[in-house]
């Protein structure tokens, strides 16, 4: 989020500004003290995935042979660059692979540019009009990277890891695929070795098909609440501040450069976490498309 604010969107110091911008918009279910939806980081997931779907499915109805518009170079030019990649990077056949890999990477980078959004708009925006309606505003939590949400991420990782299983069992047979667990990555000859090397190789397949998502969901987690904690702390630099005193001049010079150097930064962060993503699927679903 960028870092331009008016750091009025909650009431009290610095600590309670913080845990007041890393709280979600919950929904508990029922009186269930386990299963609480956050709300902000579904509208936000749901929002960005129709606009996605609109755009696209507009751009492709529309398209023409001859000189296109703006928007249809852009969407060409995506649609071209990650086509490229898959087919040097996906050595099965699938028509899957190509439409999946350009809805991670364009649905991953528009979650993530949430977080260019200035820090204060939208929650401020919403608490006023929560204030309006009768609330506390103070207690109107808003946040609107859904990347920044484990719980996204997680998801995103555990949809892909499922989709490796499907591409696994659907290019090797039930058969090939449950043989492969047991013999893959220590090959032996003669039945008695094979049964000897069964437990190892079960264990090692266990670890790594465990570790593609857990290291796919942390990773995107981890550099997207960092950016988001970063800009809050930026904001941080005039919270509180009045016009009229000396110090807050320097201090808003400053927090204008920090702001726009992380944000120019972040933006290739954003970019880079979608494009490592998507790679990320390509290569595992190659993978588990190849026999060892």
């Amino acid at each position: 989020m960028s870092a331009e604010n008016t750091t009025e969107a909650a009431p009290g110091g610095s600590t309670e500004y913080i845990n007041h911008h890393l709280h979600h918009l919950q929904w508990k279910v029922g009186d269930s003290t386990f299963m609480t939806l956050n709300i902000d980081t579904l509208f936000f997931t749901l929002l960005l995935s129709a606009l996605f779907v609109f755009f696209f499915l507009r751009t492709s109805r529309k398209a023409t042979a001859g000189v296109p518009g703006k928007f249809q170079t852009f969407v060409e030019i995506v649609v071209g660059f990650v086509d490229g990649l898959v087919r040097e990077t996906f050595h099965g056949h699938s028509k899957l692979i190509a439409p999946l890999s350009i809805t991670i990477f364009c649905l991953v980078f528009m979650m993530n540019f949430m977080d260019m959004v200035p820090v204060d708009f939208l929650p401020w925006a919403w608490a006023a009009g929560h204030e309006a309606a009768g609330h506390d505003p103070a207690h109107a939590y808003l946040r609107v990277v859904p990347t920044a949400d484990l719980n996204t991420t997680l998801g995103l990782a555990l949809a892909v890891f499922l989709l490796i299983q499907v591409f696994g069992i659907s290019h090797k047979g039930v058969g090939g695929f449950t043989k492969e667990i047991f013999t893959a990555p220590f090959h032996a000859e003669g039945t008695v070795m094979k049964i000897v090397l069964a437990p190892a190789n079960f264990l090692l397949r266990i670890i790594e098909e465990g570790v593609r998502p857990l290291s796919l969901s942390l990773r995107l987690f981890g550099n997207m609440y960092a950016g988001e904690l970063i800009f809050i702390l930026i904001a941080l630099m005039t919270l509180g501040s009045s016009l009229a005193s000396f110090a807050t001049w320097p201090m808003g010079i400053m927090q204008f450069v920090a702001g726009f150097g992380w944000t120019a930064f972040h933006i290739l962060v954003i970019t880079l976490q979608a494009f490592i993503f998507m790679m990320l699927t390509v290569v595992y679903l190659s993978m588990s498309a190849e026999s060892h």
